[in-house]
């Protein structure tokens, strides 16, 4: 029987909420004669990705604004008053990632006598698996900038249900009030369809819901002369930042009601900040010139640290999480005689965006 040996090291791999960059291709390596036994790899770095999302709303006042409450009963508050542009801030979070740390770049080596060792490796160099078969998860889809339509309602051009009457009509008072009968007769025509008071009741629910769909389509128009009419589309925004130290009280970015994300030293936008606090996690010894002077036949990984982040406004807490920082760890090894075991190969499985060790299997 194979025994499971988990790897004891003082990590908590934070995964809920903060999903790691999936690998898009890994490259399998075998330590041959060719390369002397030996496979070099490079440990990652902490960078956080900041998303930001905001929507941009866009509004036109209808021609008939004025008389929305005489002919129609609205609310002034329902009625756009004059065209504008603004922009919300709807969503503020992070996730962390690696990315190749050119400063650590080692070289693990195998015996010659050793079975078939190999090793799986990112597309630039970070570690995935050794002696074991390694399958990336899939991508998650990208989300795009896309309007949000207002209605699922079909598309009518305006200028087919402007009636004679309508465009004859010799005043804006006028046109005000033929509009609002072409909205009461659209609203009469509906009700009757509903309740079979007219000639040719459509025969199944397919033609009946086309039919009221294009009435609700038609009313939509002629309300939105009185009422206005309002279009969203939804932004995305990224910011990549590497974690370096701690973070008191620093504008992430700025955010301005009429020109959405901006700049930190943008002074058009109210200050968006962000806190960053090293949990000190990991105790960082003091260097060894010994066991540096092992390293090159050894398996050197990284042990991250964690940190806490909050994203807040001076008037709201906007996001709060803890993530994997590999700059507040340190780095340990595993000595290459574990790999020489030539019955039952050592199997070891990591975290390739933090370059720690997931667990080892023999």
């Amino acid at each position: 029987m194979k025994r499971i040996v988990l790897v004891s090291i003082s990590l908590l791999i934070i995964l809920s909420g903060n999903p790691l960059l999936a690998q898009t291709k890994v490259i399998k390596v075998n330590a041959t004669k060719t390369n002397d036994y030996g496979i070099q790899y490079v440990l990652p770095k902490t960078i956080l990705k900041v998303t930001i999302e905001y929507s941009e709303t866009t509004q036109k006042a209808g021609p008939y604004a004025k008389y929305a409450s005489r002919y129609l009963g609205i609310n002034d508050s329902e009625v756009v008053p004059e065209d504008q542009a603004y922009y919300t801030l709807d969503k503020v979070f992070i996730t962390e990632t690696g990315i190749p740390n050119k400063d650590q770049s080692y070289l693990v080596l195998f015996k010659s006598k050793t079975t078939a060792p190999f090793v799986y490796l990112t597309e630039d160099g970070m570690l995935c698996s050794i002696n074991a078969d390694y399958h990336p998860d899939p991508l998650p889809e990208k989300g795009n900038t896309v309007a949000v339509p207002s209605s699922n309602l079909p598309k009518i051009n305006p200028q087919s249900i402007y009636t004679e009457e309508y465009l004859r009509a010799g005043s804006v008072s006028k046109m005000a009030e033929v509009a609002a009968k072409n909205i009461y007769k659209i609203r009469e025509s509906r009700q009757d369809i509903l309740t079979g008071e007219v000639e040719n009741v459509p025969k199944d629910g397919e033609a009946m819901k086309i039919i009221l769909g294009n009435l609700d389509a038609q009313e939509k128009l002629w309300t939105e002369l009185f009422t206005g009419s309002s279009e969203t589309v939804k932004h995305s925004k990224q910011l990549v930042i590497e974690p370096v130290a701690e973070i008191k009280k620093e504008i992430l970015f700025r955010f301005s009601k009429y020109a959405g994300v901006v700049d930190s030293d943008d002074l058009s936008g109210n200050p968006v900040y962000w806190d960053l606090k090293d949990l000190k996690t990991v105790n960082i010894p003091e260097p060894d010139p010994k066991k540096k002077a092992k390293e090159p036949q050894s398996l050197v990984y990284n042990i991250p640290g964690k940190a806490d982040i909050d994203i807040y406004t001076a008037a709201k807490k906007l996001y709060v999480t803890t993530v994997n920082v590999t700059q507040f760890g340190t780095t340990e090894i595993l000595a290459s005689e574990v790999f020489e075991d030539k019955k039952a190969p050592i199997r070891i499985y990591f975290y390739p965006t933090m370059g720690a060790i997931k667990q080892i299997i023999q």
